[in-house]
């Protein structure tokens, strides 16, 4: 009898300590989850802005910020198929791409760098997927991707922010990439300033050039702007053959070269050129802006600034000396075209 009143007295016990012991115990997963009644409803805006069906999902630690769809860079819709290949033209050199997942392969096409060619790697799939690239003028895309049979686009023309007629809005490309090439220039504003240096095309500099074989070559001006250096030149081809670009070079040497020592060079490559053309027809000439990083020359140094004529002798050259490069002249950001 003693027996059994003490296993009723632990019944009784452990009935009245389990509804104290659950309430307890989602105390504390609401504590370590940080849900709260009130963290768990839905804010007005977010409603107005996602719509009825939108929730929260995982909460954030602390005071978070919501990203809104302004600060989103619209996606571009892209079909591709199993049979058939989806080629993209950018309007410059691609250097990053990024696939979603493993149902899309991609490549640049053979011997371009602005070309990407897109399919996908199964006869089928189902799940929607993305693709984003970056391209060297700092420009960034992004796709959303799907299956279909037959895809509306299989080759597809992008445009670049200054050009794609967007007045407003910011475009579905954005050209807020930083290259470390060029330091903490944005690229859209030094292709801005370019455009502007050879549209203005003002010929500063008047005692800098090299003349033969009815080829004149000419520096016009000197700009800088945020530790970048632009140069302005000019080819004019007075005869009536085409002359052939083989390459552009801008190299600091010594003044003074002794006989049977071999010379010590700098190669500076350029960073950007706005119309940098590979043949100068005759009796026509051509400008071109090169974006170089800044610069300056020793006394005992000189910058020379090298045009060569593909397989012919017409090579033009001249000489750049240290005080021409410090009375490069400001660019004033406000007046840019």
């Amino acid at each position: 009898m003693r027996i059994k009143t003490i296993i009723l007295s632990a019944i009784a016990v452990l009935g009245m300590a389990t509804p104290v012991f659950a309430k307890s115990k989602t105390t504390v997963n609401n504590t370590d989850n940080n849900v709260s009644p009130d963290t768990e409803k839905v804010a007005e805006h977010d409603l107005s802005v996602y719509g009825s069906s939108y929730t929260d999902g995982d909460k954030f630690d602390g005071l978070t910020r919501k990203v809104g769809f302004d600060r989103m860079i619209p996606p571009h819709a892209l079909e591709v198929c199993y049979h058939k290949t989806t080629h993209i033209i950018f309007p410059a050199e691609i250097i990053y791409v990024d696939l979603g997942n493993e149902n899309l392969v991609a490549g640049l096409a053979d011997g371009a760098k602005n070309v990407l060619r897109v399919k996908s790697a199964f006869k089928r799939f189902k799940t929607e997927t993305n693709l984003s690239v970056i391209t060297d003028d700092g420009s960034y895309y992004v796709f959303n991707v799907k299956f279909a049979k037959e895809p509306l686009l299989l080759s597809i023309e992008m445009t670049d922010f200054l050009h794609d007629g967007e007045a407003v809005n910011r475009p579905n490309n954005a050209q807020e990439i930083y290259l470390e090439k060029l330091g903490s220039e944005s690229p859209m504003l030094v292709k801005l300033i370019m455009k502007s240096i050879y549209k203005q095309n003002k010929r500063e500099i008047k005692h800098i050039g090299s003349k033969r074989f009815g080829v004149q070559f000419l520096l016009k001006s000197i700009y800088t702007n945020n530790g970048l250096l632009y140069f302005h030149t000019e080819l004019k081809n007075t005869s009536n053959i085409p002359f052939d670009v083989d390459f552009v070079s801008f190299k600091i040497v010594d003044k003074k070269v002794i006989k049977r020592t071999a010379m010590q060079e700098q190669v500076i490559e350029p960073l950007r050129a706005q119309n940098y053309v590979t043949v100068v027809h005759g009796k026509t000439s051509e400008r071109t802006v090169f974006a170089l990083e800044k610069f300056t020359i020793p006394d005992d140094k000189q910058l020379v600034i090298e045009i060569a004529e593909k397989e012919g002798g017409r090579h033009q050259s001249f000489v750049v000396e240290n005080e021409d490069i410090v009375r490069a002249n400001v660019i004033d950001e406000l007046s840019i075209q």
